[in-house]
C-alpha cells in the first residue's frame, strides 16, 4: 500500500517519494510473538523539511528510540516472529500517544524546542494523523484480526528504548517491563529478567503504561485481549550492532522460555 493510498485528493503531506510509513519483517513468521516498534525510524516527509530542528538534534533521543530497530530486526529473525515498525520521526506525529494529546504532535521533546509544530493547523496536523499514524495502526489491527480469525496464539510485544539521562536525572535500569492490566505476561517477563544476574530491571519504570500516555498497548494489547508487555532498553547498550545482536539474543532466549511457559499452563494453543 503507497504511503497516501486512501487519502486520495486529500493528501497533504507525503509524495511519491517519500517511503510508505509501514516497515513489516517476516510478516510469515510462525511465532506466537507479535513484535510492534513505534519509534523505529526518524524519517521526516520531505513537505515539512526538518521541522526547523538543528540536524545535531536529529540523531538523538527526541526523534527516534536509538538503537531498536537493530534489536528488533534481530528479535523478529530469532524468534521466526512478525515485526510491524513505523519509520517515521515521532516528532512529526508519536504513534504511541493518543492523536490529539499534547504529546502528539510535540512542541517541545526534553528541552528542544520543535518550531515546525508550533500553531501547527488541524487539516496539517490530520495529514499527519492520517497519512503516518493511521496506515501504522490500520495494519497492527489487521494482523492481529487475521490472526485471532485464523486461531494463530498471538502475545504482543512493543520494543522501545530509553535515554540513559533524561533531564539531568540518570537513569539505573538496563530494562524495564512496562504494563498496565495485563497480569500474566509482565509478571513471568520480570522473573526471567531478574534471573540474569547482570541487570537492573525495571517493573513500570522509566515509564509505565496508562491509556492517556500510551496507544499500542492499550489500543492492540489490552483492548484486543491479549497477552502484551512493553519493553524498554537503555539506549546505551543498544547503541552499536554488537550491542544490538546481544540483547537481541538475550531476549530471545528469554521469550523462548516464556512461550514454553504459557504452552506449559494451556494459555497458548497448539
Amino acid at each position: 500500500m503507497m504511503a497516501s493510498e486512501g487519502a486520495g485528493e486529500t493528501s497533504l503531506l507525503l509524495g511519491q517519494e517519500d517511503p510508505a510509513p509501514v516497515l513489516e519483517h517476516n510478516a510469515a513468521g510462525p511465532s506466537p510473538f507479535l513484535l510492534t516498534c513505534d519509534h523505529y525510524g526518524r524519517l521526516f516527509p520531505r513537505a515539512l523539511g526538518d521541522l526547523g530542528v538543528a540536524k545535531s538534534q536529529l540523531t538523538r533521543h527526541i526523534a527516534w528510540d536509538i538503537g531498536i530497530a537493530g534489536v528488533a530486526d534481530a528479535l523478529s529473525d530469532h524468534l521466526g516472529a512478525h515485526l510491524i515498525a513505523q519509520r517515521y520521526s515521532r516528532l512529526v506525529i508519536d504513534c504511541n500517544r493518543p492523536p490529539g494529546a499534547p504529546s502528539s504532535i510535540p512542541m517541545i521533546s526534553e528541552a528542544t524546542t520543535i518550531p515546525g509544530n508550533e500553531g501547527i493547523l488541524f487539516d496539517a496536523a490530520e495529514a499527519r494523523r492520517r497519512e503516518i499514524f493511521d496506515p501504522y495502526h490500520h495494519r497492527i489491527d489487521a494482523v492481529i484480526s487475521a490472526r485471532l480469525r485464523d486461531r494463530v496464539p498471538t502475545v504482543l510485544v512493543a520494543l522501545h528504548s530509553f535515554t540513559p539521562v533524561y533531564a539531568g536525572v540518570a537513569r539505573p535500569w538496563h530494562i524495564g517491563a512496562l504494563y498496565h492490566r495485563d497480569t500474566t505476561l509482565p509478571p513471568l517477563l520480570l522473573k526471567h529478567l531478574r534471573r540474569e544476574d547482570d541487570l537492573v530491571v525495571g517493573d513500570n519504570e522509566p515509564y509505565a503504561v496508562s491509556d492517556l500516555t500510551d496507544y499500542t498497548i492499550p489500543v492492540h494489547g489490552e483492548a484486543r485481549g491479549l497477552f502484551n508487555t512493553g519493553i524498554e532498553i537503555r539506549q546505551d547498550l543498544i547503541g552499536d550492532e554488537a550491542g544490538q545482536r546481544e540483547w537481541a539474543e538475550r531476549l530471545a532466549r528469554i521469550f523462548r522460555k516464556i512461550e514454553a511457559a504459557l504452552r506449559a499452563g494451556g494459555l497458548l494453543s497448539a
